[in-house]
């Protein structure tokens, strides 16, 4: 057995140190001694004598052995896109052409969250370390507002990562750049990694590298196939995100195919919507069918299996069926002659009144202990009118006839379902079978569940249907529209489905842990503002204070530039919140944010004890370090912006309904919660849609901008996976 080969150390010149290397072995766990006695160029020395040269080699070595999933990519072409941006990364420290690449970079970041794929690769490193590596000259430009999309992903990498990455450049990086190490001691070697936490590893993401039995690259075709009978819902996101996954993995196509069999149900506002939705999540598909495009052949098949005797013609009152089938008692029609079956047929091809008592069925198994094997439905009779073709038809076929013959005829591959359809999957395969078309694989994965939530759509219609929720856009509702609504960005719901991957296993999910990933894309780059809840809020009068309202320009955020600039006035009376006010005491030092520290010399109570007034004094020299309190204010102006702060709540009070609830039972009395309150003037620009931070209360996005003095902007708290209200 051939001995392990293991790294020794890393040597290289200290002014040169290869910094993404370094950077990548942080991350994966692997301890790298560094011996910088010697001025070469930076080589990985391996037990077995044998060595390494150059910062792009190791790092591609890193990415192979580090136990990381797709860290050097999940399949060749990712590898392969991996090392073009490897060698592309040494562009960023030619001084002439650093910008130039910045602007190249930051318009393909436009729709990214990572470099490669949906993870952290090698690539992300190169490139990050690239820029980090150029010291001031990168952070001048990451404050100005030039490279959006390249800034937000840097700082999403710095602060998701940011233990492992500011230990490193607080070692590596100086105001000019790469340079010798800070703490270095040339003759001895020192470690460049060591144990870090959590929040530093790559590693600690789930894995979602699974594969589809017998695919074989470019030849794989999925399909997302919803039925237009609702909005795109967080479930149905996987779905679809996982067809694009498994598509790019072995660089085949994915459709888009609307199940539109059951027109009771469904209407073209929610084709539009799913199509709205669908590129909403960025799914990249090659075209959209129609299950009632195949309705011709449908009806052909349907024939031939009663000519063949695979079918028949049942006229059992449907509850009756449904007994038999059941306790495995055969329809008194499943022996009926072809002749009279084809008869029965062609009544319900015309709608007529006995043709409206039928169905057919086909005829499986009714011993099968598999019960949906036991003569399933096949056709009924419906005269709605069908939302595509209007009243052409008479009949519909079902899910179950229709799903396995479209997808056999539109050369479907691999049909992706949800585990809940275990059952079904043998009925799919015999189906296919009796009609004689070419096998498709089905692959299971779990539905995602979620806390408090419910996905049925007939349930979701019922809050729409009785006015508890305004739409199906609803910031309540789990559709992507709706947590869309609420402040979600797209990447953190794909970034949190591809981390459970293709799993089969049943997961009930927390909303908060997606929340969570959704502050670490918001907070490096959403403004922050200042609100006071107007109930109750509290006068503090500045004795020194400005005798004339005076204002400044200041960052709306002040470690990214790109948020822009707002302005802040400053008066001798200004409003503080009244729980603030409560938690003061006389002659405490207390500071103001974004002005200075203030000493409360008097706090005025009415008759019942309630706070209604303060008195203090500037005392701008004054240290902040030394300050319990650190509030926010608004000044006593005329030109504060009226807001209305609304928090929402679960539409159910039971994490997981049990089998057989009634969800009505369990129906949250109180889900919506709305607080007045003031903002800072800067607030009349906001734009609907925007997320912006209110400092010391949360993250709100804003449904309504500002139109009129006398209809509040309307912002929508986003919870940021605390479980903790912020309207207080």
């Amino acid at each position: 057995m051939e001995e392990e080969i293991k790294i020794k150390h890393l040597s290289f010149a200290p002014d040169n140190p290869p910094l993404s290397v370094i950077v990548a072995a942080k991350l994966a766990g692997i301890t790298l001694p560094a011996d910088t006695s010697t001025a070469t160029s930076p080589t990985l020395h391996l037990s077995n004598g044998l060595k390494l040269h150059g910062t792009r080699v190791i790092l591609r070595y890193i990415g192979r052995v580090a136990n990381l999933s797709n860290f050097y990519g999940h399949d060749a072409f990712e590898s392969s896109q991996v090392d073009e941006w490897l060698e592309y990364a040494p562009i960023l420290s030619s001084g002439s052409e650093f910008e130039n690449a910045c602007t190249y970079m930051d318009k393909y970041m436009e729709k990214r969250t990572f470099f490669v794929g949906y993870s952290l690769s090698i690539a992300d490193i190169a490139i990050w370390s690239g820029l980090a590596g150029t010291g001031q000259r990168w952070e001048s430009l990451r404050k100005s507002n030039k490279y959006l999309n390249l800034v937000r992903w840097f700082n999403s990498v710095s602060a998701e990562y940011s233990d492992a990455l500011n230990e490193v450049t607080a070692t590596y990086v100086g105001k000019k750049g790469l340079g010798k190490p800070v703490a270095s001691k040339p003759k001895e070697q020192q470690s460049v990694n060591g144990d870090i936490s959590e929040k530093g590893k790559a590693g600690s993401k789930p894995s979602h590298e699974v594969d589809l039995p017998d695919a074989e690259i470019g030849k794989v075709r999925l399909r997302f196939a919803p039925e237009p009978s609702g909005y795109l819902h967080i479930g149905h996101s996987k779905a679809a995100l996982l067809n694009q996954y498994f598509a790019q993995r072995y660089q085949g196509q994915v459709i888009v195919r609307f199940d539109d069999t059951n027109p009771s149900k469904e209407s073209n506002e929610f084709v539009e919507n799913l199509l709205k939705d669908i590129e909403t999540l960025g799914i990249k598909y090659e075209t959209v069918t129609y299950t009632s495009d195949y309705f011709p052949q449908l009806m052909e098949m349907a024939e031939k299996l009663i000519r063949e005797g695979k079918a028949y013609v049942d006229d059992t009152p449907r509850e009756q069926m449904q007994k038999e089938r059941m306790d495995g008692i055969e329809s008194k029609c499943r022996s009926n002659s072809v002749e009279e079956n084809l008869k029965l047929w062609n009544e319900m091809v015309a709608g007529s009144e006995r043709g409206l008592q039928c169905c057919v069925r086909g005829k499986l198994d009714m011993q099968d202990l598999n019960k949906s094997l036991r003569d399933p439905v096949y056709y009924r009779c419906n005269p709605v009118p069908h939302h595509r073709i209007g009243s052409k038809y008479k009949l519909y076929p079902t899910y179950d006839f229709a799903c396995p013959f479209v997808d056999s005829i539109e050369g479907i591959t691999h049909a992706l379902r949800s585990s809940e359809y275990h059952d079904r999957n043998d009925q799919y395969y015999r189906i296919q079978m009796d009609m004689g078309l070419r096998k498709v694989y089905i692959y299971e994965f779990s539905r995602l569940n979620m806390v408090y939530t419910l996905l049925s759509k007939r349930k979701l219609l019922w809050f729409v249907q009785n006015g508890k929720v305004d739409g199906w856009d609803d910031p309540r509702f789990p559709t992507v529209q709706g947590i869309v609504r609420r402040g979600l960005k797209i990447e953190a719901l794909i970034q949190f489905i591809l981390e459970q991957g293709a799993s089969k296993n049943l997961n009930l999910m927390e909303w908060d842990k997606l929340w969570s990933i959704n502050k670490r894309i918001i907070d490096p780059v959403c403004p922050r503002h200042t609100a006071v809840i107007e109930e109750r809020r509290v006068l503090l009068t500045l004795t020194n204070g400005p005798d004339d309202p005076f204002c400044r320009i200041i960052p709306r955020h002040k470690k990214y530039d790109g948020a822009g600039e707002k302005a802040t006035t400053y008066t001798k009376r200004i409003w503080v919140d009244h729980a603030d006010a409560e938690c003061i005491s006389v002659d405490e030092e207390i500071t103001l944010m974004d002005w200075g520290n203030a000493i409360v010399k008097e706090i005025i109570k009415d008759q019942d004890g309630n706070i209604t007034q303060l008195v203090g004094v500037l005392h701008l020299e004054g240290s902040v370090k030394t300050t319990k309190l650190k509030l926010t204010w608004l000044p006593e102006t005329k030109e504060l912006i009226n807001l209305t702060l609304v928090e929402f709540d679960y539409l159910i009070t039971k994490k997981k309904l049990e089998e057989g609830e009634d969800f009505l039972d369990v129906l949250n009395p109180c889900t919506k919660k709305e607080v007045a309150a003031l903002g800072d003037s800067n607030m009349s620009n906001l734009k609907r849609g925007e997320i912006l931070q209110l400092e010391r209360k949360g993250y709100f996005r804003c449904d309504v901008p500002f139109i009129r003095a006398s209809k509040p902007v309307v912002l929508f708290a986003i919870p940021d996976g605390r479980q903790q209200s912020v309207l207080k």
